[in-house]
């Protein structure tokens, strides 16, 4: 069965396993608010495990918007969670602040012994955006200053950690060209500098939660976004009509260069099926993909967690989700 709560709608989350014990750490807003659009400004972030990622224990709520004047006074959206050297569990996530209308985000960082007792570090602000390599948010330009849904992991290349990060760069003239995957280093989880973007291709107007990972010697980076986001000059090149999902980028390192894989979207419809989508890889080293599911056809927002999906590589390591192998039952 997918992860559903009866009283709260479900929608970006990300996972991390502890042994063979899974957690998903998910946003979460009160059905009681009436409108799931309204769900953006009223989250908190909820926790729940599993061991076979489709039967699982809630836990409730876990970390909430900060209670004091903050740069996540307003809402504590998408991020990821590593496990530091000495054991201790690092949560960073996106926040926002009432100051200044909630339009800039930026990158907060907490701690915990147990995943579901986080604290703050310091204030909890990890990471600001700076510099002629990111776009700030302007009056008329894009809607708001993009800097979310962290991506953490240790760096493959050597002894310290990166993260992704949705973005965008400014000199676009057209918005949908100016979506980015930002790139940030740090040695010990504390203090992170930010690089340049890792790709910046001029194909969307957004690249949501980013997740990077390897698989068969290539790295993949998925990301989300919605069909009104693609660039003209992606639209052109796309063997499909726009749709809203999930796709990714590929690339021989993780550094890049990053490509947009070609072909159709992994993911997609119109409207939105699954959002958000994430990748694990079982005991066997298979791979299977997972969304919360956002529309169907008798809900336009449903807000829960799609039971895992399949997902096959071919030689050229592409990837493709088989909804023909899923087992009688499965809800995605």
């Amino acid at each position: 069965m997918p992860l559903q709560l009866r009283d709260k709608w479900i929608w970006d989350f990300w996972l991390v396993q502890d042994q063979d014990l899974w957690h998903i750490f998910f946003l979460q807003a009160d059905k009681s608010l009436g409108d799931p659009e309204l769900r953006h400004r009223n989250v908190s972030i909820g926790h729940a495990t599993s061991r076979d990622l489709h039967s699982w224990s809630h836990l409730g709520t876990c970390f909430a918007p900060s209670q004091e004047r903050s740069f996540d006074d307003w809402t504590t959206w998408t991020g990821s969670v590593v496990r530091g050297t000495d054991g201790t569990w690092h949560l960073f996530y996106t926040g926002t602040a009432h100051e200044g209308g909630g339009l800039h985000q930026r990158i907060g960082h907490a701690t915990s012994d147990d995943l579901h007792s986080w604290r703050r570090v310091g204030n909890g602000l990890a990471l600001d955006l700076s510099g002629a390599d990111y776009e700030e948010y302007t009056p008329g330009g894009w809607r708001d200053r993009s800097m979310r849904d962290p991506w953490v992991m240790r760096d493959p290349a050597g002894d310290g950690w990166v993260m992704y990060f949705t973005a965008r760069v400014p000199g676009h003239v057209e918005l949908n060209a100016g979506a980015a995957i930002g790139y940030a280093t740090s040695p010990d989880l504390l203090t992170w500098t930010l690089q340049p973007p890792v790709y910046a291709g001029g194909t969307f107007s957004q690249m949501e939660v980013p997740q990077v990972f390897e698989h068969g010697g290539r790295w993949y980076c998925l990301f989300t976004t919605w069909a009104v986001d693609w660039s003209e000059a992606y639209r052109r090149g796309s063997p499909q009509s726009p749709v809203s999902g999930t796709h990714y980028l590929i690339a021989a390192d993780p550094k890049g260069p990053w490509r947009i894989a070609p072909g159709a979207f992994l993911d997609g419809a119109e409207p939105a099926r699954r959002y958000a989508s994430k990748v694990v890889k079982d005991a066997d080293g298979k791979l299977f993909i997972m969304g919360f599911i956002h529309t169907t056809a008798t809900n336009p927002f449903v807000g829960e967690v799609s039971d895992p999906i399949p997902v096959t590589v071919d030689q050229q390591g592409y990837l493709s989700v088989r909804l023909d192998l899923l087992p009688s039952g499965a809800i995605v």
